[in-house]
């Protein structure tokens, strides 16, 4: 670590009792940041430019043979963070892992719109492919599931995730963590449904919506082309909204007792299908 590291011991220092209110959504939003905790979250944070204005870290937590930290840490503070060093008690306090890793970032919080979306679109489908391939999804509940979507989306290939109506917070722990860092590279968009409704219909994108109550089985039903898939909530499934506005309506045939998936995983079935139809590389 470079010269200008200071040392936090007391479990009583400001910082650490502000690192532990983020935690919580009211604090990071009126601060207007979020944590990252983690190796592999930090480093894919700052492999995609990510600001990182904070980094905390504590070696007695590091994992394996603690080679890689030093170099993200030089890294980070040569980007602008400031590092600070804390002893392995209060890095345990301000920790959201059971098993935290030492490391423990503050970045700023960002908001992309649809017309971001719309400038990224243009960019990729002039240089990679034609067809746009989206994610929707309506008021997700558990941040997990949230973030495992998120990894999904990103294993798919999709050009970005929108979320529509959210209850749960984009920048919760558990959706960053869930995530693995993938929060970093997967565009994400906030907006309600009927902005969104409109904003696909206007570029004449396919609104395919995921329930069981369909009768098109999903591997049946042509997701090919100018595609955003619609997924709906844990309790409840899509809204009447979505039901009726979509383009398509389709569903995971069920075979055994229960009648739905868990959404992160009907999400990931639907999106290799969809990966599968399109040529294997969306």
């Amino acid at each position: 670590m470079g010269t200008s590291v200071e040392l936090i011991t007391s479990l009583q220092n400001p910082r650490v009792k502000q690192l532990v209110k983020l935690r919580d959504r009211r604090p990071r939003d009126e601060a207007g940041v979020f944590l990252v905790e983690g190796y592999r979250q930090i480093r894919r944070a700052l492999d995609k430019a990510v600001t990182i204005t904070e980094l905390y870290v504590c070696s007695e937590w590091y994992l394996g043979d603690q080679g890689n930290e030093p170099a993200l840490i030089a890294e980070a503070q040569a980007a602008g963070a400031k590092v600070y060093q804390l002893t392995k008690e209060a890095f345990a306090k301000v920790a959201y892992r059971e098993r935290p890793d030492g490391l423990l970032a503050v970045a700023p919080q960002w908001r992309r719109t649809l017309a971001d979306l719309e400038a990224k679109l243009g960019e990729i489908c002039n240089k990679t492919r034609p067809d746009p391939f989206l994610l929707v999804v309506e008021a997700i509940e558990k941040p997990g599931n949230l973030g495992t979507i998120l990894r999904s989306a990103d294993a798919a290939g999709v050009d970005a995730l929108i979320v529509c109506d959210p209850v749960t917070d984009l920048f919760n722990p558990n959706v960053v963590r869930a995530s693995t860092g993938v929060l970093f590279s997967v565009p994400v968009i906030i907006a309600t449904s009927a902005e969104v409704r409109v904003w696909l219909a206007e570029r004449k994108i396919r609104a395919v919506a995921t329930t069981p109550s369909a009768t098109d089985i999903y591997t049946n039903t042509n997701l090919r082309g100018p595609l955003a898939i619609v997924m709906g909530s844990e309790q409840y499934g899509l809204s009447d909204f979505w039901l009726k506005e979509a383009d398509a309506r389709v569903l995971i045939p069920m075979a055994g007792q229960a009648d739905s998936l868990n959404v992160a995983m009907a999400t990931i079935i639907t999106l290799f299908e969809a990966v599968r139809q399109r040529g294997g590389g969306a």
